[in-house]
């Protein structure tokens, strides 16, 4: 990878919508080069498909939280699949020092982000958790 897919990468997730033509002009390049290149990213898995982030205005109601996990018991691989298998869980990653995974949440409401909340803490291979609501995206 070098600087020209790094400068697609970047305008991409600013603006997945760009046209061919207009991510030529910003990379110096031509339509050709642009699209051979997304192409290339594409079936490498560097680029792993097109998508749009909403404001959490376009969404109001929605309770969306961020919860940090510990996981015992070498049972990472199993609570990773059952996470995923949840439709309440919008993005899921490992990470390092005291949690093991962060989860971000969106329910539709205060009660169904409490049952989701529930079901992750009975998942076997959880040994701890913390939750914090996310409030304002205004920040």
């Amino acid at each position: 990878m070098d600087q020209i897919d790094a400068t697609l990468i970047r305008l991409l997730r600013e603006n997945a919508r760009l046209s061919v033509s207009a991510l030529a002009g910003a990379c110096g390049v031509s339509r050709g080069t642009v699209q051979n290149r997304i192409d290339r990213l594409l079936r490498d898995g560097l680029i792993q498909g097109f998508t749009i982030r909403q404001s959490a205005a376009a969404t109001p109601g929605v309770v969306r939280a961020v919860t940090m996990l510990e996981v015992g018991g070498g049972k990472l691989p199993q609570v990773v699949r059952a996470l995923r298998g949840l439709p309440e869980v919008a993005e899921l990653h490992t990470t390092n020092g005291r949690w093991d995974l962060v989860v971000d949440l969106a329910a539709e409401s205060l009660a169904a982000f409490d049952a989701v909340l529930r079901r992750i803490r009975l998942i076997d291979g959880i040994t701890n958790s913390e939750t914090s609501l996310k409030l304002s995206d205004k920040v």
